[in-house]
């Protein structure tokens, strides 16, 4: 898959609604815009893989056991302690072969496997870390799958949320902690992380390209296009900056002041 096949099914993917948001096909096109040519064959091999096991599991264990047992237990998914800060852990074609990521990266293949077999299962945009959030008949309850896939209770998300930052009135309320995200916020996470740690390497070329496939999976927000624009900037492409200011401000009139400041500024620099 080329760089531009893989923008072509980023862009159809954010097409879709919610409810029919390819999410290992769309992070398989993430991985593979950012660095193009490779086989995604292992990581597709990988999920279908997880969905066999996790069927055979479900006939003698609860939801949240067979998905943390499959996915850890049989294929060796785990969180990267060691490298943390490599670009691989947000890579599902890189997860796949090292079976070493981040939590979201890891949680792709604990949501594919989840729907290939009627689980409900869902991402939690937990405040510092993602989470899952898995339906049983005692209830929700939340995985780790940076940690093996193991249970995490109401009282240590409790802790938490505290040590995150949140006020105790919040961090008590575990409908809130729990709440799920789409598919759709699962990927754009990842893709958020790119860009901040791109920032913070001053990688502006990888922080535009991460900045664009969240404005491909999510056309209706105008927020990844000033981040394209400011990266743009970073590079000198001042042109390509305006174009993206243009967008945002097409997008949604509440960046227009945002949008305009930055377009000011940028133009002061071209003249």
């Amino acid at each position: 898959m080329t760089r531009e096949e893989a923008e072509e099914a980023l862009v159809a993917a954010g097409g879709q609604p919610d409810a029919k948001f390819p999410l290992l096909e769309a992070a398989i096109a993430c991985a593979i815009h950012d660095y193009p040519f490779r086989d995604p064959a292992p990581a597709r091999a990988l999920a279908e893989a997880a969905a066999a096991r996790l069927r055979e599991r479900l006939d003698l264990e609860s939801p949240d056991e067979a998905l943390a047992e499959t996915l850890s237990g049989d294929l060796r998914l785990a969180g990267d302690l060691l490298t943390f800060e490599d670009p691989a852990n947000t890579d599902v074609v890189d997860v796949a072969d090292r079976r070493r990521g981040l939590s979201a990266t890891l949680g792709i293949f604990y949501l594919h496997a989840a729907r290939r077999c009627g689980l409900k299962a869902d991402g939690v945009d937990f405040p510092g870390h993602f989470l899952l959030r898995v339906e049983t008949s005692d209830g929700p309850v939340a995985l780790d799958p940076f940690s093996q896939g193991r249970l995490v209770l109401p009282s240590e998300l409790t802790r938490r949320a505290l040590r995150a930052g949140l006020t105790p009135d919040v961090a008590d309320r575990l409908e809130i902690l729990m709440a799920p995200v789409s598919d759709r916020q699962v990927l754009i996470r990842l893709q958020n992380t790119l860009f901040a740690r791109a920032l913070a390497a001053h990688d502006y070329d990888g922080a535009e390209r991460s900045a664009l496939r969240r404005a491909w999976l999510d056309p209706a927000d105008h927020h990844p296009w000033l981040d394209v624009a400011a990266a743009r900037e970073k590079q000198g492409a001042l042109t390509g900056a305006l174009e993206a200011l243009a967008k945002a401000r097409e997008l949604d009139g509440g960046a227009a002041i945002a949008a305009h400041a930055a377009r000011e500024r940028v133009r002061l620099r071209l003249n």
